[in-house]
Protein backbone atom coordinates (compact mmCIF):
# COMPACT_ATOMS: atom_id res chain seq x y z
CA UNK A 1 0.00 0.00 0.00
CA UNK A 2 1.34 3.44 -1.15
CA UNK A 3 3.01 5.25 2.23
CA UNK A 4 2.78 8.84 0.35
CA UNK A 5 0.61 11.11 -1.05
CA UNK A 6 2.46 13.63 -3.24
CA UNK A 7 0.59 16.52 -4.95
CA UNK A 8 2.11 17.59 -8.40
CA UNK A 9 0.99 21.18 -9.30
CA UNK A 10 2.22 23.46 -11.83
CA UNK A 11 3.12 27.10 -11.40
CA UNK A 12 4.24 29.86 -13.63
CA UNK A 13 7.07 31.21 -11.71
CA UNK A 14 9.10 28.09 -9.64
CA UNK A 15 11.28 31.08 -7.17
CA UNK A 16 7.44 32.90 -6.70
CA UNK A 17 5.86 29.65 -5.72
CA UNK A 18 8.92 28.39 -3.79
CA UNK A 19 8.87 31.67 -1.62
CA UNK A 20 5.03 31.47 -0.88
CA UNK A 21 5.11 28.41 -0.02
CA UNK A 22 8.40 28.94 2.44
CA UNK A 23 6.69 32.18 3.58
CA UNK A 24 3.29 30.17 4.81
CA UNK A 25 5.23 27.80 6.97
CA UNK A 26 5.47 24.70 4.79
CA UNK A 27 9.25 23.07 4.97
CA UNK A 28 11.46 23.12 1.88
CA UNK A 29 12.78 19.56 0.86
CA UNK A 30 15.69 20.30 0.39
CA UNK A 31 18.29 18.12 -2.12
CA UNK A 32 16.98 16.35 -5.47
CA UNK A 33 13.63 17.69 -5.68
CA UNK A 34 14.96 21.50 -5.36
CA UNK A 35 16.17 22.64 -9.10
CA UNK A 36 15.66 25.43 -11.91
CA UNK A 37 12.34 22.90 -12.40
CA UNK A 38 10.71 21.48 -9.57
CA UNK A 39 10.35 22.00 -6.28
CA UNK A 40 9.34 19.67 -3.33
CA UNK A 41 7.71 20.72 0.14
CA UNK A 42 6.87 18.55 3.09
CA UNK A 43 3.95 18.95 5.33
CA UNK A 44 4.72 17.75 8.67
CA UNK A 45 4.90 14.39 8.86
CA UNK A 46 6.58 14.18 5.34
CA UNK A 47 3.40 11.75 4.42
CA UNK A 48 2.21 14.43 2.16
CA UNK A 49 4.72 16.18 -0.33
CA UNK A 50 3.73 19.47 -2.36
CA UNK A 51 5.80 19.10 -6.19
CA UNK A 52 5.67 22.26 -7.76
CA UNK A 53 6.84 22.23 -11.47
CA UNK A 54 7.37 24.53 -14.15
CA UNK A 55 4.38 25.02 -16.16
CA UNK A 56 6.45 23.38 -19.52
CA UNK A 57 8.03 20.63 -17.13
CA UNK A 58 4.43 19.97 -15.85
CA UNK A 59 2.55 19.79 -19.43
CA UNK A 60 5.69 17.57 -20.28
CA UNK A 61 5.27 14.96 -17.70
CA UNK A 62 1.36 15.04 -17.58
CA UNK A 63 0.99 15.50 -21.92
CA UNK A 64 -1.66 17.44 -21.42
CA UNK A 65 -2.57 21.08 -21.15
CA UNK A 66 -2.66 23.13 -17.48
CA UNK A 67 -5.70 23.69 -16.01
CA UNK A 68 -6.86 27.53 -16.12
CA UNK A 69 -7.46 28.10 -12.23
CA UNK A 70 -9.06 31.50 -13.20
CA UNK A 71 -11.59 30.17 -15.08
CA UNK A 72 -12.58 27.00 -12.57
CA UNK A 73 -11.25 24.54 -9.58
CA UNK A 74 -9.50 21.84 -11.05
CA UNK A 75 -9.31 20.11 -7.53
CA UNK A 76 -9.95 21.02 -3.59
CA UNK A 77 -7.28 20.05 -1.12
CA UNK A 78 -7.50 20.07 2.11
CA UNK A 79 -5.55 19.93 4.85
CA UNK A 80 -6.13 18.80 8.93
CA UNK A 81 -5.12 21.36 11.41
CA UNK A 82 -5.16 20.51 15.15
CA UNK A 83 -6.78 23.71 16.44
CA UNK A 84 -8.73 26.72 15.31
CA UNK A 85 -5.65 29.21 15.93
CA UNK A 86 -3.37 26.98 13.71
CA UNK A 87 -5.94 27.47 10.79
CA UNK A 88 -5.91 31.14 11.87
CA UNK A 89 -2.43 31.28 12.07
CA UNK A 90 -1.60 29.70 8.63
CA UNK A 91 -4.11 31.69 7.17
CA UNK A 92 -2.93 35.52 8.56
CA UNK A 93 0.73 33.93 6.82
CA UNK A 94 -1.13 32.70 3.54
CA UNK A 95 -2.16 36.01 3.40
CA UNK A 96 1.29 37.45 4.14
CA UNK A 97 2.71 36.02 1.67
CA UNK A 98 0.18 36.86 -1.13
CA UNK A 99 -2.23 33.91 -1.20
CA UNK A 100 -5.83 35.03 -1.60
CA UNK A 101 -8.54 33.83 0.97
CA UNK A 102 -11.99 32.46 -0.44
CA UNK A 103 -13.12 31.49 2.67
CA UNK A 104 -12.35 33.11 6.01
CA UNK A 105 -11.45 31.00 8.86
CA UNK A 106 -15.16 30.26 10.56
CA UNK A 107 -17.77 27.42 11.42
CA UNK A 108 -19.05 25.22 9.15
CA UNK A 109 -21.19 22.24 9.04
CA UNK A 110 -19.52 20.75 11.96
CA UNK A 111 -15.97 21.89 10.99
CA UNK A 112 -14.11 25.20 11.64
CA UNK A 113 -11.69 26.08 8.42
CA UNK A 114 -11.00 28.60 5.91
CA UNK A 115 -9.72 28.45 2.20
CA UNK A 116 -7.14 29.73 0.18
CA UNK A 117 -5.99 29.91 -3.46
CA UNK A 118 -1.52 29.64 -4.02
CA UNK A 119 -0.47 32.48 -6.28
CA UNK A 120 -1.33 29.99 -8.95
CA UNK A 121 -4.82 29.96 -8.06
CA UNK A 122 -4.59 26.12 -6.63
CA UNK A 123 -7.31 25.66 -4.22
CA UNK A 124 -6.69 24.44 -0.59
CA UNK A 125 -8.92 24.40 2.68
CA UNK A 126 -7.17 24.42 5.73
CA UNK A 127 -9.87 22.59 8.43
CA UNK A 128 -10.02 21.76 11.93
CA UNK A 129 -12.75 18.84 12.73
CA UNK A 130 -15.29 19.81 15.81
CA UNK A 131 -15.20 16.75 18.59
Amino acid sequence: MPKEIWINLPVSDLEAAKEFYTQSGFLLHEGSHDNENMAGFVVEDHNVRIMLFQEKMFKGITRNEVAKTSLGTEVLFSLSAGTREEVDSLIFRIQQAGGTVFADPGEQNGMYGAGFCDLDGHRWNLLVMNE
